[in-house]
C-alpha cells in the first residue's frame, strides 16, 4: 500500500509547486490536484496521473484577477460581460475567458479560452497567494470516476503520484463549480 503523501504548510506547498511537483488540496466542492500551470512537465505528470486528455484543457484558480490577467485577452470581452464575471468572484464560478495565443495548449486544450476561477475557498486562495500566482485546479480523481469530497477518498493510485497535500476541508458545494462561457454567458458545465 502506498504511503500517504505528507501534509505541507502553504510555504512548503508553494516550494513543491515551484519545483514541478503535483499536490492535492481542498476546493469549494471537492479535493483538487494542482501544479504550476506553466511547467509543462508538471502538467503532463498531472494529466497522466488523472488519465485526462490534454485536449480538454485545464482550469486554473487564483486568489486575485491580477494573477491571471497577463494571460487573458480581457478587453476582448464586452464591458457588460467583464462586469458579470467580476461580480461572480471571488466565488465558485469558473469562466472560459479569451486568452492570449501564447497560453500553452496544455492549459487551453483545443480552445482559444482559458478556464479561470478566482476562488473564495480559504485554503485554495491562500495556496495561490503563497505560490504568488495561479495554479492548476482539477478534481482529484481519475477521469470518469467520482471526485473525492474528503482527503480519505483519494485513490491509492493518485496518492502514490503526489508530492504532498495541503490539509483542510472542502466547501459546501455539492458538485464541482459551474463553468460558463464568458463570451456568451452560456453554461458549459452545470454546478
Amino acid at each position: 500500500m502506498p504511503a500517504t503523501p505528507h501534509a505541507l504548510s502553504l510555504d512548503d506547498a508553494a516550494t513543491v509547486l515551484y519545483g514541478g511537483g503535483v499536490i492535492a488540496y481542498p476546493t469549494e466542492a471537492v479535493w483538487g490536484l494542482g501544479c504550476d500551470p506553466f511547467n509543462a512537465d508538471a502538467v503532463q505528470r498531472l494529466l497522466a496521473l488523472k488519465q485526462r486528455p490534454a485536449a480538454k484543457g485545464m482550469i486554473v484558480i487564483a486568489a486575485e484577477l491580477e494573477q491571471v490577467l497577463p494571460h487573458l485577452l480581457w478587453n476582448a470581452l464586452p464591458a457588460a460581460r467583464r462586469e458579470e464575471v467580476i461580480a461572480s468572484w471571488p466565488g465558485p464560478a469558473t469562466w472560459l475567458l479569451p486568452c492570449r495565443p501564447d497560453v500553452p495548449d496544455w492549459l487551453r486544450g483545443e480552445h482559444d479560452t482559458l478556464a479561470v476561477r478566482i476562488t473564495a475557498h480559504p485554503v485554495a486562495a491562500a495556496l495561490c497567494r503563497a505560490f504568488d500566482g495561479a495554479i492548476v485546479s482539477t478534481s482529484a480523481n481519475r477521469a470518469g470516476e467520482p471526485p473525492a469530497r474528503r482527503f480519505g477518498e483519494l485513490s491509492e493510485h493518485l496518492l502514490a503520484g503526489l508530492d504532498g497535500h495541503v490539509t483542510g476541508e472542502t466547501g459546501d458545494l455539492a458538485k464541482p463549480t459551474v463553468i460558463r462561457d464568458a463570451r456568451s454567458g452560456e453554461i458549459v458545465r452545470a454546478g
